[in-house]
């Protein structure tokens, strides 16, 4: 799934935004590709609401584009 991370603007903000989703489901094998410039986050292994929930937690809201 795609992900917009409209406050994400720095490479600080895309490590976060990572280590949030990596550690969202200790136990699945997440995967996580971040476009910095388009402001978007591709995720696999974590369902639509636990990712935005974890997003949030970090202080990065997200919607499903």
């Amino acid at each position: 799934m795609i992900l917009s991370v409209p406050d994400m603007s720095c490479g600080h903000c895309a490590a976060a935004v990572e280590a949030a989703l990596t550690r969202a489901d200790p136990a699945a094998r997440v995967a996580v590709t971040v476009d910095l410039p388009a402001r978007r986050v591709s995720v696999e292994g974590l369902t639509e609401a636990a990712a935005v929930a974890a997003l949030a937690a970090a202080g990065f809201p997200a919607a499903r584009v």
